[in-house]
């Protein structure tokens, strides 16, 4: 099998409430509040931050923009962006899944909403070459998840029939959409949830 692995959320740590809530201890007290502030500060991943996903945008004009549309002060919205790269941690369930996956002599790749700042980070940081055979990264391609294009951009790179892929990702956006492609999709939680689906497919 052909497995996609989405990158935040999935391979690794992304929880903006908690991200925001380590970065502004003075604004958010709680998860709760880190809930509100991450709507305020993401907006799902469209707007100034879906611009800088897609590479329409660099790091100083998505501070720009949030902290002209939020009224936060700059020097705290460059604090957030400044962080990311330390919340990217890769989490342990999810590499050992990548190894024994690769043992069952499985071709792995990944899909990723990622600003070139943080995939340069990640590929710095993390033996991606190891664990995958090829990737798409939204920044570099200037296209990004849940839009049609950047799966058949994955499909090409990744020369691959769609119907042959299994796309893991946590946003059931990005899973409709994979499936609409003609994608196998599972919603990913966590890596041990996702272990016994696995199985059922035989893939494990």
């Amino acid at each position: 099998m052909n497995i996609v692995f989405d990158f935040g959320g999935v391979v690794f740590r992304w929880h903006p409430p908690s991200l925001l809530a380590r970065v502004w201890p003075h604004r958010v007290p709680d998860l709760a509040a880190g809930e509100a502030a991450a709507a305020a500060f993401f907006e799902n991943y469209s707007g100034d931050w879906g611009a800088f996903d897609q590479g329409l945008i660099d790091a100083p004009t998505v501070v720009q923009r949030i902290a002209a549309r939020t009224g936060w002060p700059e020097a705290e919205v460059a604090a957030v962006v400044a962080a990311v790269p330390d919340e990217l941690q890769a989490l342990p369930g999810t590499v050992a899944l990548i190894q024994e996956l690769k043992a069952a002599g499985h071709r792995l790749f990944y899909l990723s909403n990622m600003p070139e700042p943080y995939a340069e980070h990640l590929e710095r940081a993390h033996p991606l070459w190891q664990w995958f055979e090829a990737g798409v990264f939204s920044g570099r391609v200037k296209h990004s998840k849940p839009r049609a294009e950047i799966y058949r951009i994955a499909e090409q790179r990744f020369g691959v029939a769609p119907q042959s892929l299994l796309f893991l990702d946590d946003h059931p956006a990005n899973i409709m959409a994979a499936k609409a492609r003609g994608w196998q999709a599972l919603l990913f939680s966590n890596a041990e949830a996702l272990r016994p689906e696995l199985r059922a497919l035989n893939l494990l």
